[in-house]
């Protein structure tokens, strides 16, 4: 490994002809219809007679009185997050794991999948030397928290504000401001990076570093005008009204938690097929899946398919929990409710009934990008309820590590992908105060040992793509490669973020064929 590896400087990738195009045709004519709607309005006043396009007039009016909406609405939540306090237990916890990961010499080879391995949690946690391949490979990680500067330029003041930030989710108050048992939790902290690290981080004044502070950083939004959203409202209705009339899905709400659904006629809770519960990802909600969920619903036509709807990061802005995204406690609680109302999974009141139940009573859980966080928060909660689990690029798995967040928020666009995903997703009011004001590391991250079966590939399945622009595909796959899984990861080199749902691609049947066997 090169040993100068962290002191490389970054280097940002020249923007693309696609990123121009996708700039002047496509962004920037959108976002230009809420300016234009103003100074048609300013015009009216200098020019009356301008009211006989009543048309005209109409749309600018309502287009200029959304913005104004949307600017209060931006306002709300652009504060500090007012989240209750965080387990500062579980807090360090998995710090700790995190310091810990990559410590362990596992093999990866063939032979070594059913042996029974601790894993990086069981390392003790020492003094590392600089140029041990372990302790550089984890400054090169670290340094994505820092905006991918040079480990050397990043000082001791710097990681301070980022260790607050992660153990209390505030701003790095003044020295002499800090509370002694926050100063000790935060030394202990340091003293744990350097020795993982190899290297004494240097002391003073932080030298002009940024480190990534998601939830209290500026909240970065970029307005879209009423259109946007009330096409994204129309084309979901349309697309609902067609599950529903085609497909026979039904669409409910269980304790707050909308759902859409669709159970066979034919099946039964004790004789039937597993369920299918998918956790979409961040867009513009069920019209985006919608090929995904017409795959589902024509191969497992067997079986019941159930999709929490999550309005705040499906661009519905009309909706109620829009900036009220639900939280780990709240998502499980209501979905492990639901299923046991739906008879299936067993609860302990089942168990001690006169009421049969399945051996093999469970569900399967897909998920895909921002919907693998609800799948882990599942999995941690109810274990027991998931027989077999799917992760399509899954942003759960080394989030720690920053690369998803520089990448997803604060990296340089240089492509008109790049351009496509930040403007109409990263930057819309909902995804951004779901990820930048509700983003919970500890309850996000995802472990290998708190996976059921993560070494069995009938029971685990993880999609990887080698081209993903948000993810670190191959530092996924070395972490769970290291811990036994191998036959469980389906990597496609040359797959993007989103293509494995692209029917025709060698994901995507492999996803197919894998739900299957449920």
């Amino acid at each position: 490994m090169n040993h100068n590896l962290p002191e490389i400087p970054f280097v940002h990738k020249s923007r693309s002809f696609s990123f121009y195009a996708v700039l002047l045709f496509v962004v920037l004519p959108l976002w230009s219809i809420t300016p234009l709607s103003w100074s048609l309005l300013l015009y009216t006043l200098y020019n009356p007679l301008f009211l006989r396009h009543t048309s005209f007039f109409l749309v600018a009016l309502s287009e200029a009185l959304f913005s104004v909406y949307h600017l209060s609405l931006v306002r709300s939540v652009s504060g500090l997050p007012n989240n209750p306090p965080r387990n500062l237990v579980e807090l360090q916890a998995g710090f700790l794991r995190v310091l810990r990961t990559g410590l362990a010499d596992l093999s990866i080879d063939e032979e070594s999948l059913n042996v029974d391995r601790p894993g990086s949690p069981a390392e003790q946690l020492v003094q590392l030397q600089p140029d041990d391949p372990r302790a550089i490979d984890f400054r090169e990680c670290m340094r994505a928290w820092f905006r991918r500067m040079t480990w050397s330029s990043i000082t001791k003041q710097d990681f301070y504000a980022y260790l607050y930030w992660a153990f209390y989710n505030s701003p790095l108050p003044a020295t002499h401001l800090i509370p002694d048992h926050h100063r000790d939790v935060l030394d202990d902290a340091i003293r744990q990076i350097e020795n993982r690290a190899g290297i004494t981080l240097p002391d003073g004044p932080s030298s002009g570093v940024s480190p990534i502070l998601l939830t209290i950083d500026k909240l970065n939004v970029t307005s879209r005008p009423f259109l946007w959203y009330a096409l994204v409202f129309v084309t979901n209705r349309v697309f609902r009204f067609w599950l529903a009339r085609v497909h026979s899905v039904r669409f409910g709400c269980y304790q707050g938690l909308e759902y859409c659904i669709r159970i066979p006629e034919s099946w039964d809770p004790l004789h039937g097929r597993r369920p299918v519960v998918l956790f979409h990802g961040l867009g513009i909600g069920l019209m985006q899946y919608k090929l995904l969920i017409y795959d589902l619903l024509r191969n497992l036509s067997d079986r019941p398919i159930l999709i929490p709807l999550q309005p705040n990061i499906s661009q519905n802005i009309f909706h109620s929990r829009f900036l009220k995204p639900m939280d780990r406690r709240e998502m499980t609680a209501c979905l492990s409710g639901l299923l046991r109302e739906l008879h299936w999974v067993s609860s302990s009141e089942d168990r001690t009934s006169t009421t049969q139940y399945s051996p093999s009573q469970g569900i399967v859980m897909l998920s895909h990008s921002n919907g693998s966080f609800l799948h882990a928060w599942f999995l941690k909660a109810h274990p027991e309820m998931v027989v077999r689990s799917c992760f399509v690029d899954p942003v759960t798995f080394c989030c720690w590590e920053g690369d998803m967040c520089y990448n997803f928020l604060y990296s340089r666009c240089s492509t008109g992908l790049d351009l496509l995903m930040r403007y109409f997703i990263g930057t819309e009011l909902g995804i951004a105060n779901t990820i930048q004001r509700h983003f919970d590391w500890s309850s996000n991250s995802l472990w290998f040992e708190e996976i059921p079966n993560a070494r069995d590939p009938k029971r685990t399945l993880v999609v990887l793509g080698g081209k993903d622009a948000i993810l670190n595909a191959d530092r996924i796959r070395r972490y769970l490669s290291s811990h036994g899984v191998r036959k469980g990861i389906c990597f496609d080199p040359n797959g993007s973020h989103g293509q494995p749902f692209v029917a025709g691609g060698p994901a995507h049947s492999v996803i197919m064929s894998w739900l299957k066997l449920a």
